[in-house]
């Protein structure tokens, strides 16, 4: 199926995107941003998500589910806007390299790209951070396959699309 991301803006996609993942949802993962050069996603701080009690510093494994979701959406943008469909790209290798712990009390942002995509594997690059992306939690690469749109169930397809009948459970 081939759509026109002229009447469809990829901000709105990756938020749909983004919103079908019920740990994300969980997490309260926002998208502030996407095109198809780059996904920006605000985790806000809670303390349910503390992985150290005595420090309030949230926990690795959040931010790495922050890293991997931008990383993902980046790469559903990227295919939606070269391609005009939608793929399936579950994660291959994600790798994080952890610079510092998150200042407790304030939001961590993911900022992804896709820089480059094969047939049959897209990668990512990515940076978490507070402040100032010149000063980073962690950063990753990964790689995703990409298959084919086919695979794309409907009911996932219309979530995306934004023809969902309210059903917010986990499709892809």
């Amino acid at each position: 199926m081939k759509l026109n991301p002229e009447f469809f803006p990829l901000t709105q996609l990756a938020t749909r995107f983004v919103d079908q993942l019920t740990q994300c949802r969980r997490l309260g993962l926002k998208v502030l941003e996407a095109s198809e050069h780059h996904v920006l996603i605000e985790l806000p701080y809670s303390t349910e998500l503390i992985g150290y009690p005595d420090t309030g510093v949230i926990h690795g494994g959040v931010v790495t589910t922050l890293m991997d979701t931008a990383c993902g959406s980046a790469v559903v943008c990227a295919i939606f806007e070269k391609f005009k469909s939608l793929e399936i790209s579950p994660t291959l290798d994600l790798r994080v390299d952890y610079m510092k712990p998150a200042i407790p009390n304030k939001p961590v942002y993911g900022f992804a790209e896709c820089y480059r995509m094969t047939s049959s594997v897209a990668f990512t690059r990515a940076i978490a951070y507070q402040d100032s992306i010149d000063d980073p939690i962690a950063h990753a690469v990964g790689s995703f396959m990409r298959i084919s749109p086919e695979m794309v169930g409907e009911e996932f397809r219309q979530a995306l699309m934004g023809n969902e009948t309210k059903n917010k459970g986990d499709s892809a």
